[in-house]
């Protein structure tokens, strides 16, 4: 039996509830179960507890401000996760502060250095992964509570939210195989783990379905994705690369410079008369659906990572409790059968 306690882990002791329930009704009454609720009050009474919020604030260092990273924010795709996870900090009370490290290892380190010194109560990062600094990334997201989402860094950060590259890859090529031509796989340099995991699951689909991989990849080391499916389509066309007319592209930024590069052949993309190429990508980019034609691809599920990335990071600063075991939860993605595939 604790007597007199003094501070919150006594306390929570005290009143035999866990230290995380204590400080989440701490923060607010409501977020706690009625019965919980009234057991808490009860130990209030009885111990004649009352923390200092101001102290338990200034030793977590806490502020209402919440840090937003990205790699790329001309990136729609970006751009619409960014704007949902502000609306969610806004919607909880928090103070969004958003950045992008512009697809640069170095302004990556100099932006967390920045947020770091506002001392925020918690960062959602989406970081460059490969070629982020990993130690100092690491170092990072021990000083800050960190979620990541998009990108994962193994073993970094409370917890990871994104998609499942291995569902959704299979999803297509199965598609893709079953309408027409098995697809070659367009590609270009990794810039994140997404697209080495999206290599790797054309691959073992294409096998496990008996056709031989076609894996075609362009040059180019910059955020440029359009300008680089644009220009290494041409030259793809030209040299007659493609051993399939129908072509998965890694991402849809890529699929759209592809897209421009078959109009610029004179090669029509669709599955109707003439047609000479199918075109399909990954992502469900905002603009997939305005090229033309329409773009066949994948859907990440935007609002479930998004939401549940700033879910995650809520929890943690309410709770004042790191995590024991690292989460990664991963979301499906969708078939979006349009007019390119």
């Amino acid at each position: 039996m604790v007597r007199n306690p003094k501070t919150m882990e006594e306390f929570a002791t005290a009143a035999g509830i866990s230290r995380p329930t204590i400080s989440k009704y701490f923060n607010d009454p409501d977020s706690v179960r009625p019965a919980t609720r009234s057991k808490i009050e009860s130990a209030l009474e009885k111990h004649e507890f009352r923390p200092n919020l101001y102290a338990m604030n200034q030793n977590r260092r806490l502020t209402k401000h919440i840090g937003i990273v990205v790699p790329y924010l001309a990136d729609p795709f970006f751009t619409e996760m960014a704007r949902n996870i502000e609306r969610r900090c806004i919607e909880a009370g928090f103070k969004p502060l958003l950045f992008s490290s512009h697809g640069d290892r170095d302004f990556e380190k100099v932006v967390l250095d920045s947020i770091r010194s506002m001392r925020p109560a918690g960062v959602l990062l989406a970081p460059l992964g490969r070629r982020s600094d990993q130690d100092f990334v690491a170092k990072f997201c021990e000083d800050v509570p960190t979620v990541l989402f998009d990108s994962n860094i193994e073993g970094i950060g409370e917890a990871f939210v994104g998609s499942n590259n291995f569902q959704s890859i299979p999803l297509m090529v199965e598609y893709l195989c079953r309408s027409s031509e098995p697809p070659s796989f367009f590609e270009m340099p990794a810039l994140n783990p997404n697209a080495n995991k999206r290599r790797r699951a054309y691959r073992e689909t294409m096998e496990r379905l008996g056709h031989e991989p076609d894996v075609i990849r362009v040059s180019g080391e910059n955020w440029d994705f359009e300008e680089i499916g644009y220009r290494g389509g041409l030259k793809c066309i030209e040299e007659r690369r493609f051993r399939s007319n129908t072509i998965l592209c890694s991402n849809d930024r890529l699929a759209i410079g592809l897209l421009a590069a078959a109009f610029e052949k004179g090669l029509r993309v669709g599955r109707g008369p003439g047609s000479a190429m199918r075109i399909a990508g990954h992502d469900d980019h905002p603009f997939a659906r305005f090229t033309c034609p329409k773009l066949t691809t994948v859907s990440q599920d935007y609002a479930s990572i998004s939401n549940r990335s700033a879910e995650l990071a809520f929890n943690l600063i309410v709770s004042g409790e790191r995590n024991a075991a690292r989460e990664e939860i991963l979301f499906e993605g969708t078939l979006v059968m349009r007019e390119s595939a």
